[in-house]
């Protein structure tokens, strides 16, 4: 006679179409002692900046905002959020991940671009 032996079935980690496994989790976005190398860190700062671009994008353009101050208030508004996501809740050395410039840069061009084409579309199809 054969004993029937019971099966834990242990949920696998996600895999992507490579075969490699995918090392990001939502809970680390928010933990301080999380392990982050250049590439996440990076990939996170530039959608939290695009995420931001869109946004202010829209605010600004739905009320009549004109001018450069709202421009400039965007740029200080988005690296002021990215600088405080990096060392105040992730607690990173920016030194090791290319000094602050190199963060503070992250995504920026790509945020801006943005930020201008739905400011600007929103702003021209509300108000006119």
């Amino acid at each position: 006679m054969k004993e029937g032996k019971s099966v834990k079935l242990i949920p696998q980690p996600q895999q992507h179409q490579n075969g490699h496994l995918s090392p990001f989790k939502f809970a680390k976005l928010l933990d301080p002692e999380a392990s982050w190398d250049k590439d996440q860190l990076g990939d996170v700062l530039h959608w939290i900046r695009q995420a931001m671009g869109l946004a202010c994008g829209l605010l600004w353009g739905s009320f009549p905002l004109v001018g450069g101050i709202w421009f400039i208030l965007f740029l200080v508004i988005s690296s002021g959020i990215i600088y405080g996501y990096y060392s105040v809740i992730l607690k990173i050395d920016e030194e090791e991940f290319g000094g602050h410039g190199a963060l503070l840069q992250e995504g920026l061009f790509a945020s801006t671009t943005l930020f201008l084409l739905s400011w600007i579309l929103v702003f021209s199809l509300a108000h006119f």
